[in-house]
């Protein structure tokens, strides 16, 4: 009897948990999904606005209002690699003039971006893959725009600043360290999340 109860026990605790990781993996996707999600970024392409290992904020409302704008910063999915992203800043919307040139090309070359498209380009032109070489990149390859970016961690107060747009002032403010706290049970809950999904 007494080994009976313990299993009912042991399973009713086991379906209870089993339930409440997926009720808040469900809900925790949905924020991911549709609010936005904490983002590190790697390589050398958008200094000095992002340098490599910065964490940025990625908002998803612009993104699905259509409201991403000239000289947004946005992470998209790689035209080539569908498991990657890329954090580059918008050049032009669908119908604009842009220049598909190098910064040391002596003669300048320039498309239109196609209906449904963007031309993204990284801030470090010189050693930036963008769409340069791959051309304009669809919208529906957006996945949110930059909204925040972690400068660094000091004893007492963890620094964010507004990635600037060009002639944009530059602005930052500081968190708490509750906040820390805060951040990093949210990547982990996100890595959590992303290995029940996949």
């Amino acid at each position: 009897m007494k080994t009976g109860r313990m299993f009912r026990g042991f399973f009713v605790k086991t379906i209870s948990f089993v339930g409440y990781t997926v009720q808040y993996g469900c809900i925790a996707h949905c924020a991911f999904e549709y609010i936005g999600e904490f983002v590190s970024c790697s390589g050398p392409s958008m200094e000095p606005t992002i340098t490599n290992h910065d964490v940025v904020f990625s908002e998803r409302v612009s993104r699905h209002l259509c409201r991403i704008q000239k000289g947004d910063i946005v992470i998209a999915k790689s035209p080539f690699d569908p498991k990657m992203n890329i954090c580059k800043r918008v050049i032009g919307l669908e119908g604009d003039k842009v220049c598909t040139s190098g910064p040391s090309d002596v003669f300048k070359t320039h498309t239109y971006v196609p209906r449904g498209h963007v031309w993204l380009e990284g801030d470090n032109l010189r050693n930036s893959t963008d769409s340069r070489s791959y051309g304009p990149v669809p919208y529906a390859l957006i996945r949110g725009r930059v909204c925040l970016k972690v400068m660094r961690i000091q004893s007492h107060f963890l620094t964010y600043s507004l990635p600037q747009r060009p002639n944009h002032k530059h602005f930052e403010f500081e968190l708490l360290p509750f906040y820390v706290v805060f951040i990093n049970e949210f990547f982990f809950l996100k890595q959590a999340v992303q290995m029940i999904l996949s």
